[in-house]
């Protein structure tokens, strides 16, 4: 797993990293950024999860409060893209994880692989079920719909079916409507913060915009108001999640040992500079708080839009932050398929023979994409019963993601031996890098933490619950077994000439 002098070809670099080329490389270095983009999807995340702030924190942690996080996970994406760059192959941190570690590599790949397996899966169904409680919103507003919790379920399992049959039906679909939502998103933004500040007669004032503290959460000891803005940042944490996508479709971009890391830095920091615009826009025009909080359509932005530029206007903006949430939901299919995909090349997964198989006509892993599809309805399941299983998926997204992110970059940090790729940090590398290591440490306490009070069964924070059941079942899986037989990473190029296969490169 060694770094060799620079390769001609993108194909020759993954042989070096012991693969052949068995999906479609058919993504540009656009396309690259736009699936991470469409993934963090402003319109998406910042829209589903705003009122977790506004009830948490209010318009401080949504404006100040993004801009803070935003930083913050520029310094997490700058370090995974470096690790990126030296190896741009599919299963990305798991693999950067077994290439690092100089002791135990198969334990520490097993451990990222399944904490980045938990993550994705929660970030596409916390993705797709909020994009369920905006279309229904929107459906509320455009045809008078009754929004109840049955039907926001039944349109959940429309849009991930939906997603799984685009994702199955091949990466040049996946690349033009990657391209094309990149694009939805940044013209959809600039849409509504025009409308947002021409329209509405009234505006809150600006510095209220940026230092108003709101604190529903129910906790009134000293110091709740600052606990409530931190319980707060969870909307930007959870919005800055799955541009680690720019990796996991390394093996189907152009030139992926510089596009790739481009695209995980890039997603991010245009999100925070687009996103800071839109939540100013929106927090700004807010008419009425505890209207919007509390409204009947279930999502407060929407309620904001009503309010301030009128129903017919204010449904057009709803409509934009659908059709991108669409978008977003597709682009964490794919990212979630390929990273499943992946694992189970290397034997990680139960059934991985099944999961591991590609589609020799539209060189997707088909199995995998319905795999991830079908966890995630699992997840999304109790929203049924429990009001705040959104709030519970994202956290678990959060926490899943950003450990799988994080080991990586602490690896890279304790082994002296890295060989940077093209794209690197230079003296700049160590800093960046302990600095993302500092935040991810201050997330994975503060996202765990309880979010309302009194503490009771329909409000308890069960991150903590679901972020051990999964820590405590691979490790019992570990040590029983997986131990004997995992061996990290395997090179299939090695298999495919022991057992006689060609190995020559596919498009």
């Amino acid at each position: 797993m060694s770094v060799n002098p620079a390769p001609s070809t993108d194909e020759e670099r993954l042989a070096q990293l012991g693969y052949q080329q068995e999906l479609h490389r058919r993504l540009s270095g656009f396309s690259n950024f736009a699936v991470s983009f469409s993934i963090i999807s402003i319109l998406a995340g910042a829209i589903t999860s705003y009122g977790i702030a506004m009830n948490a924190g209010g318009p401080l942690a949504i404006t100040l409060g993004w801009l803070f996080v935003g930083i913050m996970v520029t310094f997490v994406a700058l370090a995974m893209a470096e690790v990126c760059s030296a190896y741009p192959t599919a299963g990305a941190l798991y693999w950067w994880a077994a290439a690092l570690a100089k002791r135990n590599k198969a334990a520490w790949a097993w451990f990222v692989g399944w904490f980045n397996f938990l993550g994705e899966v929660a970030v596409t169904a916390a993705i797709d079920f909020g994009a369920a409680i905006t279309t229904s919103a929107f459906l509320s507003l455009a045809f008078d719909w009754e929004v109840t919790t049955g039907r926001t379920f039944l349109v959940f399992l429309v849009i991930i079916v939906v997603h799984g049959l685009l994702n199955t039906f091949g990466v040049n679909l996946v690349r033009v409507l990657s391209d094309v939502s990149a694009w939805w998103h940044l013209v959809g933004v600039a849409i509504i913060v025009g409308v947002l500040a021409i329209v509405p007669d009234n505006h809150k004032p600006i510095s209220e915009v940026f230092t108003e503290v709101h604190n529903s959460t129910g906790f009134t000891f000293a110091g709740a108001s600052v606990y409530a803005v931190l319980i707060g940042l969870l909307m930007a944490q959870y919005t800055y999640t799955g541009y680690d996508a720019s990796a996991h479709v390394a093996e189907e971009t152009h030139d992926a040992a510089r596009a790739a890391p481009r695209g995980i830095v890039m997603s991010v920091v245009v999100s925070v500079i687009a996103g800071f615009i839109l939540l100013f826009a929106i927090t700004w025009s807010i008419q009425d708080y505890e209207g919007a909080l509390g409204t009947d359509l279930g999502l407060p932005p929407a309620q904001i839009f009503i309010d301030a530029v009128g129903h017919d206007t204010g449904t057009f903006l709803l409509f934009i932050c659908v059709v991108a949430q669409w978008f977003c939901g597709m682009a964490s299919v794919t990212a979630n398929s390929r990273m499943s995909y992946a694992f189970a090349r290397d034997g990680a997964l139960p059934g991985s023979r099944l999961w591991k198989k590609v589609n020799p006509r539209t060189g997707t892993p088909t199995n995998s994409i319905w795999l991830c599809v079908s966890i995630s309805i699992l997840l999304v399941l109790p929203s049924l019963w429990n009001t705040t299983a959104y709030l519970a998926a994202t956290s678990i997204a959060v926490i899943g993601l950003y450990i799988a992110y994080v080991m990586p970059v602490f690896l890279r940090r304790i082994n002296p031996d890295f060989e940077p790729g093209p794209w690197h940090l230079g003296k700049w590398s160590a800093p960046v890098g302990w600095l993302a290591i500092i935040w991810v440490v201050i997330i994975c306490v503060l996202f765990v933490l309880p979010t309302a009070s009194p503490i009771t069964a329909s409000n308890f924070n069960y991150t903590i619950v679901a972020v051990a059941v999964v820590v405590g079942l691979a490790t019992v899986w570990w040590f029983a077994g997986a131990r004997k037989w995992f061996t990290g990473p395997r090179q299939n190029l090695i298999e495919k000439a022991a057992h006689g296969e060609p190995t020559l490169p596919t498009e």
